[in-house]
């Protein structure tokens, strides 16, 4: 049997969405909320969807000027183990996003950009949560003091993007966002992909 390509699809996507009918408040906490709606699924069935409310969130490849990526390791409590990660932190209400991704680098990192693109929106758990990053690529980077906040713990340190590689490709590195920027980073390092400049 053949598959059909995309372009054999059904234009639109009327004939695979599902209908909210009503829901309810599961859970509330410090900033994510938990929400249980019941739904009218496509052939007219019902079923009870859970998921998250998450404010959203930004994440910052930023570059040292020896062309190494600046890293975080951080403990992360819901899988035990502590990670290697990009700089990243969550949207407060209403704030800019691109202020926030240069207020996480400098909190976190001690570091300000001089140059700022953006590179693209994910969702990294499409199935239960409403979370996107919006991840960002900071440049021409200065260096100064970190402002972490009171129950923050981290490592900061830098490494080529052929470590970072290495340690997604052996499991090291299991973080989506992370995951994603590194091979981005390859790609538009080899003139395959691009970033839209912000400043």
């Amino acid at each position: 049997m053949t598959e059909k390509s995309f372009e054999d699809l059904p234009v639109g996507d009327t004939h695979l969405r599902e209908d909210r009918i009503n829901g309810e408040d599961v859970y509330g906490g410090i900033f994510l909320n938990m929400k249980r709606d019941q739904v009218r699924l496509p052939d007219g069935k019902t079923a009870l969807r859970e998921y998250l409310i998450h404010p959203g969130a930004v994440a910052v490849v930023a570059i040292l000027n020896d062309g190494r990526i600046l890293l975080e390791r951080q403990y992360r409590y819901p899988i035990a183990k502590a990670c290697i990660e990009i700089p990243a932190g969550k949207l407060e209400a209403g704030e800019d996003h691109l202020l926030c991704a240069q207020r996480e680098l400098e909190e976190e990192t001690g570091y300000t950009a001089k140059k700022w693109s953006y590179i693209r929106r994910i969702h990294p758990v499409i199935s239960y949560s409403t979370e996107f990053i919006d991840i960002y690529l900071a440049e021409n980077l200065v260096p100064g003091k970190s402002r972490l906040d009171a129950e923050e713990f981290l490592d900061v340190f830098a490494a080529p993007l052929d470590q970072l590689l290495g340690w997604i490709e052996s499991g090291e590195i299991t973080d989506v966002k992370t995951t994603i920027s590194a091979y981005w980073l390859d790609r538009y390092r080899r003139g395959l992909t691009q970033a839209r400049a912000l400043s």
